[in-house]
């Protein structure tokens, strides 16, 4: 028994938050709830990001520092937070029975201060079908992930643990989560078979982006400049690219050149003009009705 229980606590912490988190899910489905957790770990991701420069800001406030001046952050490649959307206020805040309206309201700050970010996050907090408490449960969960720990730690767990939740969700989604999420044995497969060290990396159904952070690990495992590559990608279903814009920003990954073309790739290429190293993909051969009698005249068939 005492074997057992040392096994349980040396359980991986994405494992740990996953089953906590989920009990917290009452009458919310999957497709629902993973909006929501995913949410406040790209939240607090940013948060911590900020809460770290902000610091060194304020130490350098007598050289001419100004924590709060937003272009100090663009020249970190850093999100700008606002105070009304950093993660200790909204710590502050969990217990109340408006947690929700007070989530959504971060979410719509942070997306006025930061022009990559608009449109791609989750206002979904007030829904009257997510209880408060357990909301303020999850928010507290949270808050333990990165343990202060400083922004590269902090973003490699906190992407860690994205990914995991990524992969639970298309699981207990069933059928409907390989639209969003391609498993990661399936992902590396591919990527370790094209062998993306440099270029153009395009991928025209990217799902959540899987893809992308699997060719930048390439590369940086085998001794790579990461940014030697570039990415490109667009896909279909609007809520899988915003999962898309969040999973890539948490890796420090530039996604201005991933696209939601509603049309898909088949009937509308969103880069026309690209010329691309690697062309990357797993197509969502899941959906039946993707516009194939359209095409019977199209040159490229």
């Amino acid at each position: 028994m005492a074997k057992k229980n040392g096994n349980a606590a040396e359980e991986p912490l994405e494992k740990q938050l996953w089953k906590t988190a989920d009990k917290l899910r009452k009458n919310i489905d999957a497709a629902e709830y993973k909006h929501i957790a995913l949410g406040l770990i790209f939240l607090k991701y940013i948060s911590d990001a900020f809460e770290e420069l902000y610091t060194r800001l304020k130490a350098e406030e007598t050289s001419g520092a100004d924590p709060e001046d937003i272009d100090e952050y663009k020249a970190e490649n850093v999100f700008f937070v606002p105070k009304e959307a950093r993660w200790d206020f909204l710590k502050s805040q969990a217990k109340q029975p408006t947690i929700g309206k007070t989530v959504d309201a971060a979410m719509d700050a942070i997306e006025k201060e930061n022009n990559s970010l608009k449109g791609v996050l989750p206002k979904v907090f007030a829904r009257q079908n997510l209880d408060p408490t357990s909301l303020g449960e999850l928010i507290d969960l949270i808050g333990n992930i990165a343990l202060g720990d400083a922004k590269a730690r902090s973003a490699d767990v906190l992407g860690h643990v994205f990914e995991y939740f990524l992969g639970e969700f298309a699981l207990a989604e069933g059928k409907k989560g390989g639209q969003f999420y391609t498993p990661r044995s399936v992902v590396e497969l591919l990527v370790e078979m094209l062998e993306p060290y440099k270029g153009r990396v395009f991928d025209p159904c990217c799902g959540s982006g899987g893809m992308f952070v699997q060719s930048e690990k390439f590369v940086t495992g085998h001794q790579g400049r990461v940014n030697d590559i570039s990415i490109y990608g667009q896909e279909s279903n609007q809520t899988t690219w915003r999962l898309c814009k969040m999973n890539l920003a948490i890796r420090g990954i530039d996604s201005s050149q991933v696209k939601w073309n509603n049309e898909g790739s088949f009937l509308n290429d969103a880069h026309k003009d690209l010329k691309a190293d690697y062309i990357i993909a797993n197509p969502p051969f899941n959906v039946s009705d993707w516009g194939g009698d359209l095409l019977r005249k199209d040159g490229r068939w």
